[in-house]
């Protein structure tokens, strides 16, 4: 892969990141109102460390997590996870002109947010994986029956990671998560990791109508990396 000191126009990870996010940043990517989804069931997925359905659930909540590495001890995610967030925190550093600092308040506030997700997710998930919490999931084929769930997030992996997948497993990737929802399916952001729109979204546009499935590009009010105010969204 190409060495991200010799290009500053993206940010360049070496591989998938076990990453995560907190509720609060869930609520303004995703456009949540949590109170329309209190007896709902949600899905997010490829979760990553983030700490939504532990935060979800302590707040009644109900939210299960899906995620290819939910079938590793404690102890080896934990270590990936710590593994994969100072990886992503240099890769950042290295092109902090792709982002807006506003929310968190500069670099270092970032580190913190990242950390204390990862934390409050490091701590739920033994407990959440006994409670059915943490399911071992893998995009385009979900473990999952027709319609489990109301609501279905999808963040920072679709289009994120447009440089790894094809449009082929983008596609099968989105109606899956389609089939798994009843009501809605939420997916953030658009953009790659160099802060440009995903390049065949006109074409995933057109394929999700001719399946008859609603689609709509949403602007949000969350704008981390430059660009980056948008999430697409599927209903039935």
């Amino acid at each position: 892969m190409e060495d991200s000191s010799h290009n500053s126009d993206r940010m360049h990870l070496d591989r998938v990141v076990f990453f995560g996010r907190t509720l609060s940043e869930y609520v303004k990517f995703f456009d949540l109102d949590l109170s329309q989804w209190q007896k709902c069931q949600i899905l997010d997925c490829p979760s990553g460390a983030a700490s939504f359905a532990a935060e979800a659930n302590q707040m009644g909540i109900q939210a299960v997590a899906g995620d290819l590495l939910f079938n590793l001890d404690a102890k080896l995610l934990i270590d990936k996870g710590k593994a994969d967030f100072n990886h992503v925190v240099e890769r950042v550093s290295l092109v902090s002109h792709l982002y807006n600092w506003e929310f968190y308040g500069g670099f270092a506030g970032f580190k913190e947010a990242r950390q204390t997700a990862f934390q409050r997710f490091a701590q739920d998930y033994e407990t959440g994986l006994k409670a059915g919490r943490y399911i071992k999931a893998e995009l385009p084929n979900l473990p999952f029956a027709d319609k489990s769930f109301d609501l279905v997030l999808s963040g920072h992996f679709l289009f994120l990671y447009s440089d790894y997948f094809d449009y082929t497993f983008h596609l099968h990737s989105i109606f899956e998560l389609y089939r798994v929802c009843s009501r809605e399916v939420r997916i953030y952001p658009l953009q790659g990791m160099n802060a440009k729109q995903y390049q065949f979204m006109n074409n995933l546009l057109s394929d999700l109508k001719s399946k008859s499935i609603v689609s709509e590009i949403v602007t949000v009010s969350w704008e981390f990396q430059k660009g980056s105010n948008q999430m697409l969204r599927l209903r039935r």
